[in-house]
């Protein structure tokens, strides 16, 4: 089964946002196209694709239907495959280690101090063991076949 065609082209606008998330989407599809699917996930994602192309390609609002369904798209990969795009858990990781990590360290800094200044101190080093368990997880995605070129 393959997916649908797309019948925005990044070509027929000349918005350069709108441009360059078309020929993401298409880079999406491509990349998914050469992967062994599940029947069910391609009639989702046909499904998505379905709803984009019902949209007009005069519409102002397309750029943001066009992200939607890119992110819905791989939202939906992660969830049920666990296929993630490049950098995915590093990004997620990074904003989770300067909360969980840093902003701790940096109270615990600035108490034994005695000078609440040094709180910043801590959400670099937070950030830091963020990106460190992410990038270990996405070399972990990458090694299991899990990860999209994309």
């Amino acid at each position: 089964m393959a997916f649908i065609e797309l019948k925005h082209r990044a070509t027929q606008h000349s918005n350069p946002k709108l441009q360059d998330k078309l020929s993401s989407l298409q880079q999406l599809l491509q990349e998914l196209q050469e992967r062994e699917l599940p029947d069910a996930t391609i009639d989702y994602i046909n499904h998505q694709l379905r709803e984009l192309n019902a949209k007009s390609t005069a519409d102002s609002k397309l750029y943001k239907a066009v992200f939607a369904t890119q992110h819905t798209i791989l939202k939906y990969l992660e969830k049920h495959h666990k296929i993630v795009s490049k950098g995915h858990y590093q990004k997620i990781w990074m904003v989770l280690g300067m909360s969980l990590f840093g902003v701790p360290m940096g109270v615990a800094f600035g108490t034994s101090m005695g000078n609440m200044a040094f709180l910043g101190t801590g959400i670099p080093l937070g950030m830091v063991i963020g990106m460190a368990v992410g990038s270990g997880m996405d070399k972990k995605a990458a090694a299991e076949g899990r990860q999209l070129d994309y």
